[in-house]
């Protein structure tokens, strides 16, 4: 039986994340942040304007099974890596889905993220404790 990579079960490991290396793919965002030495951990995230609860644990399971494969050999050492869901990830089909992994594991080791999006305009946003 295979080692799995350990899943990010805290809110704040999961902002924490927020803060770190961003990649953008069709499919997914990649969030890749040091962790300060607990391996190579994953996190999944797909909100409620992908579809309906069937849509996004289909989702979670593809993602799942995209991490443990590409974990153990393309993951950053010591980081968290959290895929976020986008509006067509579900309908793209694996294999294509593993190359963008692929792809955005190797620009986040090269430390080659995305450009930050400014924040939208809206109403200022009270602090979460």
């Amino acid at each position: 039986m295979s080692r799995h990579p350990q899943s990010i079960a805290k809110r704040a490991d999961f902002l924490a994340a927020n803060r770190g290396i961003r990649v953008a793919q069709p499919g997914f965002v990649l969030l890749v942040h040091p962790n300060g030495g607990r391996d190579r951990r994953y996190g999944i995230t797909v909100t409620k304007k992908i579809g309906n609860a069937v849509v996004r644990n289909r989702m979670k399971r593809r993602f799942r099974e995209l991490l443990w494969a590409a974990l153990p050999e393309g993951g950053l050492p010591d980081h968290d890596h959290v895929l976020i869901g986008r509006e067509g990830g579900i309908e793209r089909d694996f294999a294509s889905l593993a190359a963008e992994l692929d792809l955005a594991l190797t620009r986040a080791a090269q430390g080659k993220g995305d450009r930050r999006r400014g924040r939208r305009p809206g109403p200022p946003r009270s602090p979460r404790r």
